[in-house]
C-alpha cells in the first residue's frame, strides 16, 4: 500500500490525521507504535528521530510527512477526495489556517500541559503552569462559543481542516477543563464532531486504549452518561 501512518490511538494529535483519512475514505496501512518499545519503534525513529507521531509515509512519491497539519494539507494536494479538507478561496485558506493553530496552540497544546503534568515524578508538578494552560483553555472556549454561533463547521460552512483539528482538542479538553453550560454554541459543535462518522469511527478504534489516558477522569464514547 502507498501510504503508512505511524501512529497511536490514543493520541490526540494522531486522531486528527486519521480523521482526515477517514473522511475521504483515503487507503492507507496504520501502523501502530509503542514508543516505550524499541522494536516497535524502531521504523518510526528512521524516519523521523524526533519519534513524534503521526508521520505519513508515501513510498509511491518518497515522502515522509510529519505533523498532523502537514499531513492533512498534504492528503488534500496529492490524495484529494470528496471533502475539500483546505478551502480553495485565498480569503477562507488563511482562515483555516489560523484557526487550526489556534486549536493546536490553544486548546491541544494546553491539554497537553494538564495531562503531562499527571506524568511527573512526586514533588516534581507544575501546579502553577497548569492553571495557566486551563486558564487559557477557558478563554479558548469563550472565543469558540462566540466563533460558532449560527454555524456548523469552522470556516466557509464546510468541514475541513479546521474541524479535524477541533475534535481531538475538545474531546480530550473537555476532560481536563469541562464546557461551560451556558457556551451552548461551543457544545452544540462539540456534539456535531463527535457525531461526524470519520471522528466517531476514530474515537471507537481508541476506545480499548481510553484506561491508559493518564487522569482520573477517563474518556469515553459519546453518548456514555459519564466520564470516569
Amino acid at each position: 500500500m502507498t501510504l503508512k501512518l505511524y501512529y497511536h490511538p490514543l493520541s490526540s494529535f494522531c486522531h486528527k490525521a486519521i480523521i482526515a483519512l477517514y473522511e475521504n475514505g483515503t487507503p492507507f496501512e496504520p501502523v501502530l507504535v509503542n514508543l516505550g518499545d524499541a522494536e516497535s519503534s524502531r521504523d518510526l525513529r528512521r524516519l523521523w528521530p524526533l519519534a513524534k507521531f503521526p508521520v505519513l509515509r508515501d513510498d509511491a512519491r518518497d515522502c515522509t510527512v510529519a505533523e498532523a497539519t502537514t499531513i492533512i494539507e498534504y492528503l488534500d494536494v496529492y490524495y484529494p477526495g470528496a471533502t475539500k479538507l483546505l478551502p480553495a478561496d485565498a480569503q477562507g485558506a488563511w482562515q483555516a489556517r489560523m484557526w487550526d493553530r489556534f486549536y493546536d496552540n490553544y486548546v491541544h497544546i494546553q491539554m497537553q500541559k494538564i495531562v503531562g503534568d499527571n506524568l511527573r515524578p512526586p514533588g516534581a508538578g507544575d501546579a502553577f503552569g497548569v492553571e495557566q494552560a486551563k486558564t487559557t483553555i477557558r478563554t479558548a472556549y469563550g472565543m469558540i462559543d462566540a466563533m460558532m454561533a449560527g454555524k456548523n463547521w469552522a470556516v466557509n460552512e464546510t468541514y475541513g481542516l479546521v474541524d479535524c483539528a477541533a475534535s481531538p482538542a475538545l474531546f480530550y479538553a473537555s476532560l481536563a477543563v469541562p464546557f461551560d453550560p451556558a457556551q451552548r454554541h461551543l457544545r452544540d459543535y462539540f456534539e456535531r464532531l463527535t457525531a461526524r462518522p470519520s471522528y466517531a469511527r476514530v474515537l471507537r478504534e481508541a476506545e480499548p486504549y481510553f484506561n491508559m489516558f493518564p487522569m482520573s477522569v477517563k474518556p469515553a464514547l459519546p453518548g456514555a452518561k459519564e466520564r470516569l
